[in-house]
This record gives structure tokens, sequence and C-alpha cells, in this order.
């Protein structure tokens, strides 16, 4: 282990940004649903949090001396969250719906805690189980310092014991890991990390990597922290072979690091495995194959609200396991859920509202962060060789923008709500830019026609569609990866527009597995898919970058850029200065410049409109009982945001 002495002295030889503390010190006041070290938050109030309470159950237990007393669970500088509304009480259980393992993000983001996570808004980083970190000037180093006196929910302390356990035993064994994240390499080198002391430890890459941070508060999950002491036991470093083996076909499995994962090494291994310690506000209680899978208050969760009270409020969150998502907004209407975001949508909104007195519940409408609800993406790798020259013609794809009438669809399929709108970053995110909005989404099927005459596509088959260059009639297949009613209706109604500039259309629905092997493959012609993750872009722009290929605007050419060029297509043009200007965004440490670079691709994007939106900024709907509180009204459903955690659910509480 270096020394403490050492670290320090590499600290000071560089410049030092203070991300966390500076940003919320600035502030003129304290925001609800927002994270601040305790140390930050009585200096930015002036008031002194010096008693703390905690949940009946354990001060019962603190009695029977079975659990420490709540000073000696929390930290030393507990995390304090704000609420949304007021002061909460415990207790209550918060039910919800899911459809098992599969849709474990459900849970998982309820209850994930990473280093560092976003603000509600995805706008600034917060400290979380990090207290602190220190960026050099260079981007290159990054120095962390844990809470100390975090607890893992056994009462096994949380050290950088834990951060070794995970770089040295997890993250450089390649049973694990057998290829590494690119967020943690940088120049072909993956990340290193430096034990300073019992809480500090500093990352370290080859080359500047200026969107390390804004990647974790997204992508953090499992890693840097696990509790080592309960994994090693599963471990061939820490187990003897001939044990391990015995456990690991005991549980069914062929290989220890399936095992490994299924123990607490994957992300759904705490539903798994009730015994895993975690640092989450509630954990797991049951197995995920109960009818109820049960998640228990934590007793070393540590965080606050501002009267010094542990959190959670909330006792248990049970997830109902149900077949499919009818039964979902079934149970939401009838009154048997609490609390339910996620396998409800727009198309629900209306029923739900309708049955909001006989459910007890209110209907929260959440800002979606998607551009557009459903986008559709013309397949740049397309295989049919007219069909691509087609394509890959940007007046193609003007005309077929503008043959849309996102007026009638926003009508009749989403009532009304969100607006219509191009495929674009929504409004009050970073790098939002009003002229993509609009551009080339104004309903005008006139000039789509007469751009697609000057392309020479004027002769029309017997039924009055166009014929391609090669004598064939112009036709498309869009793909879609499920039968939902608002999918459905709002491709009725694109078949109708495009048909009626003259392009044959075919609509076909495939199971969501086949779905994104096509995709990737570059076997769709047009798919459909949401033009989402726009909030804190940065940590994932996937869809400008065509590398989130459920949306595949250009699946071989973003496969050639993830794989080096060891695969897919060489892309040429405009696709590939995305690429060089994503190339640079990514090493570039002067965030004025290197926001400089991202909006080229924005404009890349304006010229080009490769994905072609319909409407977007959609409310989602979210449903809370009426006793629920802390609830927000309004906040950001995104990936990228971790949504709803950045909701707080650990300050949600049933009003008695």
């Amino acid at each position: 282990m270096r020394s403490v002495k050492i670290l320090v002295t590499l600290l000071v030889s560089f410049s030092i940004v203070m991300g966390a503390v500076s940003s919320i010190l600035s502030a003129e006041k304290v925001e609800p649903g927002e994270y601040y070290n305790l140390s930050d938050y009585e200096k930015l109030t002036g008031k002194k949090i010096s008693k703390f309470s905690e949940a009946p159950q354990f001060a019962d237990l603190v009695k029977q001396g079975k659990l420490p007393p709540v000073e000696q669970r929390l930290p030393k500088n507990p995390l304090v969250v704000t609420p949304y509304e007021e002061t909460g009480q415990y207790g209550g259980n918060l039910r919800r719906a899911w459809r098992g393992l599969s849709d474990q993000w459900g849970v998982n983001k309820l209850c994930f805690e990473h280093l560092v996570m976003f603000d509600k808004n995805g706008a600034q980083l917060l400290p979380n189980v990090a207290e602190s970190w220190k960026t050099s000037k260079d981007a290159k180093t990054y120095t962390f310092k844990l809470r100390e006196g975090i607890r893992w929910s056994d009462g096994t302390p949380l050290t950088t014991e834990d951060v070794r356990f995970w770089y040295e035993d997890v993250f450089l064994n390649k049973e694990l890991t057998p290829s590494f994240p690119s967020w943690l390499t940088s120049g072909g080198k993956p990340l290193e990390i430096e034990v300073g002391d019992k809480y500090t430890f500093t990352v370290k890459f080859a080359e500047p990597n200026p969107l390390f941070l804004i990647t974790m508060a997204k992508l953090g999950y499992n890693m840097f922290v696990l509790p080592g002491n309960y994994l090693k036991q599963f471990h061939p470093k820490y187990t003897p072979q001939e044990k391990l083996d015995a456990m690991t076909k005991e549980a069914g499995l062929q290989f220890w690091y399936q095992l490994f994962g299924m123990k607490g090494g994957d992300t759904s291994g705490w539903l798994q495995n009730p015994e895993l310690p975690v640092l989450y506000p509630w954990r797991a209680t049951t197995l995920p194959t109960a009818s109820i899978m049960v998640l228990e208050r934590n007793p070393y969760y540590w965080k606050i609200d501002p009267a010094g009270n542990q959190l959670p409020y909330i006792d248990k969150v049970s997830s109902i396991l149900v077949d499919n998502n009818e039964m979902v907004v079934m149970k939401a209407l009838s009154g048997e859920l609490d609390f339910q975001v996620r396998s409800i949508g727009i198309a629900d909104y209306t029923l739900l509202m309708e049955n909001r007195a006989k459910g007890d519940y209110r209907v929260l409408k959440w800002k979606q962060g998607m551009g557009s609800d459903l986008a559709l993406y013309p397949n740049q790798n397309v295989k049919d060789p007219v069909l691509r020259s087609l394509f890959q013609d940007r007046r193609f794809r003007q005309a077929l923008s503008i043959a849309i009438n996102r007026d009638e669809i926003w009508k009749l399929v989403y009532l009304g709500l969100g607006k219509p709108r191009q495929a674009s970053l929504i409004s009050g995110v970073a790098f939002y830019d009003p002229e993509w909005e609009k551009m080339w989404a104004e309903y005008d099927p006139n000039r789509a026609n007469e751009i697609l005459d000057k392309m020479g596509l004027k002769k029309r088959d017997k039924d009055g569609f166009r014929l391609r260059p090669d004598g064939k009639t112009l036709a498309v297949t869009v793909e879609f990866a499920s039968d939902g009613t608002t999918t459905s209706d709002t491709l009725v109604l694109v078949k109708k527009y495009w048909e009626q500039i003259g392009i044959k259309v075919a609509v076909k629905s495939n199971e969501r597995s086949l779905y994104t092997t096509r995709c990737s493959s570059g076997d769709i012609e047009i798919g459909v898919w949401s033009f989402d993750r726009n909030v804190a872009v940065l940590s994932d722009p996937g869809r400008l970058l065509g590398t989130t290929t459920d949306g595949p605007w250009a699946p071989l050419y973003a496969l050639w850029y993830t794989s080096g060029g060891k695969s897919g297509e060489e892309p040429k043009g405009d696709i590939r200065k995305i690429y060089e200007f994503w190339d640079k965004v990514k090493v570039t440490a002067d965030e004025k410049q290197r926001d400089k670079y991202f909006k080229e691709i924005i404009n890349l994007h304006k010229r080009n409109i490769w994905v072609i939106g319909l409407v977007g900024e959609l409310p989602q709907p979210a449903i809370a009982k009426n006793n629920i509180r802390n609830v927000p009204e309004e906040v950001v459903w995104d990936d990228t945001v971790r949504a709803p955690k950045n909701a707080r659910p650990e300050q949600f509480f049933f009003k008695k």
C-alpha cells in the first residue's frame, strides 16, 4: 500500500477541481430533492444537525443490544437528502409491480448508489458514496475520498480494501472482466488504481479522460466498491478451488465466475442473493422468483434528512410479480399499487386519469428525456444497394420527414400531450438546439414530392407508387419491437403519409430480442425506437453516434467505430466526422473546447436528419397513492439520471 504521505505529495503537484462541493456552496438556497454532505449543508444553511433519530424498529433493536446506536451506524459526514415536500414519517410497505428478474432495472434504479451521482436534472455531479473528489487539470487523475464510517448492510465498514478487491480481483480478472468497458480505458489501456489510505484512492488514466465522472454517474453501479469480505468466499484467489467447484455445482452452474456473478458480482446479484451486503436504502429479503419480492430497510443506510432522521422512511418495498404491462395498469386502477412509473406509458394516461378516485392515487406528469417518443431510423447500412443509395441521400430523408403530419399524430395518438418535433435533444438540457427541434419537421407533402421528383424518382407503377432507379417499386419495410398501441397507431399514420408521396410501406412487428438482433446485424431497413437518453447526453451519446443499435441508423458504421476498425463497415463523409469529433470530445480536458466539439456533432445531425422524430417531450405518467408524499410532481424521467433514483425514493413516506 502506498503511504498517505506519498499520495498527498502527488495531490499538491496538480491543480484541483472540487466539482461537488463548489457547486453546492455556490447555491443561494437549499434545493428540494438534492444531496448535500452534512458539513456542506450546515455551512449553507447555518443550521447544526447534532442529534440523529431512527426508525422505531431499529430503536427497539438498539435497546435489545442487537444493533449499535444510530450514531455508530451513520458515517462521520452523512449525506443529507432534502425532502421534496416535508420531513417524513417512518413506516409502511411500498407496493409496486414488476415482471421478474428480467425487469431488474425497475428495482435497481430505486436503490443503486454510485460513487458520484447526478443532481435531479442531470446538470451537475453530486457527492454520494464518495464524500469528495479531486480532478487533475489534464483529466488523467481522479482522487476520491470515501465517506468515512459508511457500513455495508451487514455492519462491515466500507474502506478502500473494497476498492482494492474490485480492482485487483474483479476488474483485472479476465474471467470476470473479459473486456474492459471503454469508459474505463484511455489510450488503449485500462485505468490504474492506487490506494492511499483507508478512505482515499486515486484513479489514473494513460491519457485524458474528462468524461470519466460524468459516465460514472450513469454507469458506476457495481463498480469501484464491492463487499470484498463477503464475496471472497466465491473467488478462487481466496477459496480452495475444490470448495468453489462444489458450491458452483450445487448452484446448478458450470463455472465459478457464474457463481460469483449470481452471489453479487452481477447487477442482479443483490436480488438473487439476500445475504449480499449492500449500500442501498433497502436490501432483498426474498428471492426474485417469489410472487412478491420484498426489500427491507437497511439498518446501516448512510443518508439522513435535514432533521437528522436516518433514511429511508419506508420500511419495505414489495414488488408484485405480473405477466405483462396490462396487468401493471390493472393493479394500479384497482388501488393495489402505491407507486409505479415503469411499465406504464402515455397510452395508459387517459385510463389512469379516469380511475384516480377509484384507485385512490394521483397521476404525476414527469418529463420524459425523449426528443421523440417514437423515432424512425433509416438504416444507412441497409443491405439493398438501391435503398442504401436512397437512404444515404439526405434529400430522401428530408422528404420522408416533411411528408409526416406531426400535428395529426400529436392530436390523435398522443392526446395533445408533449409537442410535435424533430428527433433532437429536449429543451432545458445541455446542448439543446431550438433549430434542430424544428429542422425538416413542418408538414409539407408538396415539397416532399418535389424533392423526390428532382431525385429522379418521377416514374410510377400501376398502383401509383414510385419506381426505383432499377425499375422496381420503391417499397420500404418499417420494423418495430412490440405491438404497443401507441407504436401501432403511429405507424399506421406514417404508412399513410409516405404512401401519399408514392412510397409503398410495409409495417412489421418483431419480438424484442429478434428486433435488436436484426438491428445490430444491419438487416432492418427502417427501425423504430425512441430518441431518448437526452438529459446527461455526454454520459451516453449512443443515439447520436449510432452505437445504441436498437435505433439502427448506422449499425455497421458504429460497429466499425466501437471495434476499432476490426468489424463492421468503415464510414465516410459526415458520419466519419461524427466519430472524429467524438474522439476529440473524449480526450479534451478544457470544458469549453470539449463542448464546441460536441456541438459540431449536433450540427452534423441538424444538417443530415439521420433520425426522423415525431412527437417528444411527453409526460411520463407516474402513479402515487394519495397518502404517499415527497414524490415530486415533476422530475425528468431518463435513463442517464437513472430515474426514478433522481426522485430520491429514500425520502418517500406514507403520511398518517
